[in-house]
């Protein structure tokens, strides 16, 4: 991951080059896909439990080569360790919600132009940041209980010094796809794109086990919800519960269809500067 990371920004930092005179145009549109996450619960299976992801993509073209990008999506993330075969005895689950707001530079390897006929179609990268929130749960007795209140690792409760953990936090996203041009105003999208948090906590597992004669102190359901091991449950206080030297991640993977809004700005000085970029454009 560490290796992509770089890869992906060397190019944004040493041909980032704003033609701040030239007039391009802007996108707006839907993404549709899926989400997933990689964590204690799920260490590395890519696609695993993919859920339905959808929201909602604004794009401001810089140059054939540079776009600005914001995207609103909403995902759903879920693991078991039954299923992920990490820790099958350890034999715990969660899923939550996913909103995530980034905004993104992107890089397109080949000059893009909707609607061109020339150059139509380019594989980018981006980078960028991210606020998103989540809210993890697990299921007891029918009952989806979010984990968080509970403080299954002893957030909370007394002699302890943690600290329930935040519900928002931020992200590095990156990633890469590629972008196709059908028709003069729409524009489609492949796209991959991982996000590098700096929470252990979006699948509410992170440390060690706590003493259960504490947790009961938050709620009679702490402790069933915090060690639901298949042998010794219950015997488990000090030993690990989760890797903390590791945050979590999540994903989002999909199409996006976008359009071209027509531009208000025909008559700006720059289309009398660039008659090839005007006629491009031209309705």
């Amino acid at each position: 991951m560490k290796k992509f990371f770089i890869i992906a920004i060397i190019p944004l930092l040493l041909n980032f080059k704003i033609k701040a005179q030239e007039f391009y145009h802007n996108e707006i549109g839907v993404f549709l896909g899926g989400s997933y996450y990689l964590g204690d619960l799920n260490p590395s299976t890519h696609f695993l439990e993919t859920k339905f992801a959808g929201g909602i993509v604004y794009r401001y073209n810089i140059t054939p080569r540079w776009s600005f990008k914001v995207s609103a999506l909403i995902g759903e993330l879920e693991a078991s360790d039954a299923r992920s075969k990490a820790n099958v005895d350890r034999n715990l689950s969660f899923k939550s919600y996913i909103f995530d707001f980034s905004p993104q530079i992107e890089f397109n390897f080949l000059q893009y132009i909707i609607g061109d006929k020339k150059h139509f179609i380019s594989p980018y990268i981006f980078v960028g940041a991210s606020l998103f929130n989540f809210n993890p749960k697990a299921e007891l007795n029918g009952t989806w209980y979010p984990l968080q209140p509970l403080g299954t690792e002893g957030q909370g409760t007394t002699g302890s010094t943690k600290k329930n953990y935040a519900l928002t936090s931020i992200a590095i996203p990156f990633g890469l796809g590629l972008k196709y041009s059908p028709a003069k105003f729409i524009s489609l999208g492949l796209e991959w794109g991982i996000r590098k948090t700096f929470t252990d906590y979006i699948d509410d597992v992170s440390t060690v086990y706590v003493d259960p004669g504490i947790l009961t102190e938050n709620s009679p359901n702490t402790l069933p919800l915090a060690d639901r091991s298949l042998t010794n449950q219950g015997l488990h206080a000090g030993m690990q519960r989760g890797n903390p030297r590791t945050k979590d991640w999540y994903v989002f993977t999909g199409l996006t269809v976008s359009f071209r809004i027509k531009s208000k700005n025909k008559n700006c000085p720059a289309y009398k500067q660039h008659p090839k970029i005007k006629a491009k454009y031209k309705d």
